[in-house]
């Protein structure tokens, strides 16, 4: 990375607020009121300055997250031992906004993504797969609710990624996985074959797409971690 360079950021993370679409099993978002700037001045005696905040209910999977090993195999690490070479790097996107429930993504059409882009799968690459489900639905029920459906990876395409040097899985979707159907959750099974990270709930794909740039969506540091909320964002070189 050129840090001479100047670069153009893009923001990939969907917003955190109450009422954000989840993935059914997991825990919806709550925001609660910790004090007031009026209730801080009278706590402190300060007759010039008070300090508000929020507490906030949340699931390690709710927004834009990265995924631990330990979540779906429980002798897999869990998110803070997992390497950070994971979460950021040179990344590439690909179109896959054809493929539709209930259809998955294959190894063919990541040829043929790769063919229509002039794109390469180089070793440590993160891989973010742009299907439109943001774009279509979000942030209606049809997003992430118990009956959303989406096309997503199949096992064998998720293994030759990985075989290919890929080091994460990305989506503009609720999960990597074709969703309701696969219940062999086809692209997490990969993930924990190859020990190895995915990143869902993803969005602005579309500028990004048919690109190559840099990936950083760094996980917070939770002890004993299923997973994570990130800031996800694609640094773009500028042209001088």
């Amino acid at each position: 990375m050129n840090f001479n360079q100047k670069w153009k950021m893009i923001d990939l993370s969907q917003e955190i607020y109450q009422g954000m679409p989840v993935f059914g099993m997991h825990q919806k978002t709550f925001f609660m009121l910790n004090q007031t700037h009026e209730e801080n001045m009278k706590a402190t005696g300060s007759p010039t300055l008070g300090f508000s905040a929020r507490n906030m209910l949340i699931s390690e999977h709710g927004p834009t997250h990265s995924d631990a090993v330990w979540e779906f195999l429980p002798e897999g690490p869990t998110i803070e031992k997992m390497d950070l070479k994971l979460f950021w790097g040179d990344a590439i996107c690909l179109d896959f906004t054809h493929k539709r429930y209930p259809e998955y993504i294959e190894i063919e059409d990541i040829e043929e993504a790769l063919k229509k882009s002039g794109l390469d799968i180089r070793k440590g690459d993160v891989f973010l797969m742009y299907t439109g489900h943001y774009d279509r639905t979000y942030p209606d029920k049809d997003y992430g609710g118990l009956n959303a459906k989406h096309s997503g990876i199949s096992l064998a395409a998720s293994e030759w990624l990985f075989e290919q040097g890929v080091v994460n899985i990305g989506v503009d979707a609720p999960a990597i996985d074709q969703t309701p159907d696969d219940l062999d959750f086809s692209g997490h099974l990969a993930c924990g074959r190859y020990g190895t990270t995915n990143t869902e709930n993803l969005c602005n794909l579309d500028k990004v797409v048919g690109t190559r740039f840099v990936y950083m969506g760094l996980p917070l540091k939770i002890r004993d971690g299923s997973g994570a909320p990130i800031r996800a964002v694609a640094l773009i070189p500028e042209e001088e």
